[in-house]
């Protein structure tokens, strides 16, 4: 899957690396494979000397697959003692041994035996050959060391990008001290029995409902074993919370369409309208309308769709906001806790009665430290990377802000 691993929203680690020195390369896509080979370990200094196929080539741009930094800087040369001619250390890759007295090294030796003279500023260059016979005996002799790969000798040559490959991967496993790009995430704590008790009555509640418990005189012990099933697992709150929303899904209807529930997006917005006209629920216990959040989470209208799925997509923003989410009495259309920071979305032809109750939700908000961002959905459909600048802008700044 091409790409699959590209991610243009981090950095490119362009530390001294060696240079790569491709010696009359003869298929455009034996240089872009190699391109981005180089682009996997963060050496980004390519020379090609005298390449068979010409310069540019389309070709070696497509096979790299996105390392257009490499190609793009690739450096043409007519001789390879031009393309090394400033460079202090040379190693030569090659799978036969030439019969010259220098070192040889694997390409983990390579490596190590680069890295402090990168390090010290010194411009080292791999030679590598071409893809039918490798390098000549005379180019051989133009390095200070010979690396060769330990590998089956009855088959050893390589393809071009492959070589390349095996000696960035060593290159970078040594300076980054071999550190992986991401580790396994971590764990939720683990369930309390508390958390674990509520789950159960829930589930019991609704295999009753559902008949699931019979015949009765079986009862006792099915429910045994279903909670033996959940302790033996060992769940985390997370697991736990995940599993209550799926018992509750399953047990209060489909959330339908992906595009939205059970309305559709004008049908969302007429039920907005409805609500924003009346009056706030009355909570005298000081809970949140947990029902009400679910009810406007489940039919989102399209303002509320599109902006959700760019609020998890723009890196500045990720994981940042919940949607319909109580606060208070109130249910906030997306509300980042972390920020203080609440995104109100405006729909057209909003009545009086609803701007009146927006009013009064806003400085309810303001009274406990919430900062209010209104974004008119009609901005949200027609201009939302201006809307996504707003909210970046309200974060940096701090203020009551309007799009």
């Amino acid at each position: 899957m091409a790409g699959a691993g590209t991610d243009k929203t981090k950095n490119w680690i362009a530390g001294p690396a060696p240079v790569a020195v491709l010696v009359e390369p003869q298929l455009g896509e034996n240089i872009g494979a190699a391109a981005r080979a180089m682009a996997n370990f963060g050496i980004s200094r390519l020379r090609i000397v005298s390449p068979r196929d010409g310069w540019p080539n389309e070709r070696a741009r497509w096979v790299a697959s996105g390392a257009d930094r490499v190609i793009d800087q690739a450096e043409i040369f007519d001789s390879l003692e031009a393309a090394i001619a400033d460079c202090q250390y040379v190693l030569a890759t090659t799978a036969r041994s030439h019969d010259q007295a220098k070192p040889v090294f694997s390409p983990e030796q390579a490596a190590a035996e680069s890295a402090p003279r990168v390090a010290s500023g010194q411009t080292v260059a791999i030679l590598f050959g071409r893809e039918r016979w490798g390098l000549q005996n005379a180019e051989v002799g133009l390095a200070d060391a010979i690396v060769t790969f330990p590998v089956n000798p009855a088959f050893a040559s390589l393809n071009l990008g492959q070589a390349v490959l095996l000696m960035g991967y060593e290159w970078f496993k040594l300076t980054t001290g071999n550190a992986l790009p991401f580790a396994a995430p971590v764990r939720s704590p683990p369930a309390g029995r508390e958390q674990l008790h509520a789950f159960f009555e829930t589930l019991t509640r609704e295999l009753d409902a559902a008949e699931f418990l019979r015949p009765a005189e079986k009862r006792e012990t099915m429910l045994i074993n279903l909670h033996n099933i959940f302790t033996r697992i060992a769940p985390t709150q997370q697991d736990i919370q995940t599993l209550h929303g799926v018992v509750l899904a399953l047990a209060q209807g489909r959330k339908g369409p992906a595009r939205g529930g059970t309305l559709d997006g004008h049908e969302a917005e007429l039920l907005r309208a409805l609500l924003a006209e009346r009056e706030e629920p009355s909570l005298d216990s000081g809970g949140a309308p947990a029902g009400l959040s679910r009810l406007l989470r489940r039919n989102p209208t399209e303002a509320e769709r599109r902006l959700w799925q760019s609020l998890g997509k723009d890196r500045r923003l990720a994981g940042r906001f919940k949607r319909q989410t109580p606060v208070g009495k109130h249910v906030c259309d997306f509300v980042s806790f972390g920020d203080r920071l609440v995104l109100d979305l405006v729909p057209p032809d909003r009545s009086d009665e609803a701007t009146r109750a927006a009013g009064e939700r806003r400085e309810w908000l303001a009274a406990r430290g919430y900062r209010v961002v209104e974004l008119p959905a009609v901005r949200v459909e027609a201009a939302l990377p201006e809307v996504l600048e707003t909210i970046v802008s309200a974060l940096k700044d701090g203020g009551t802000a309007k799009a």
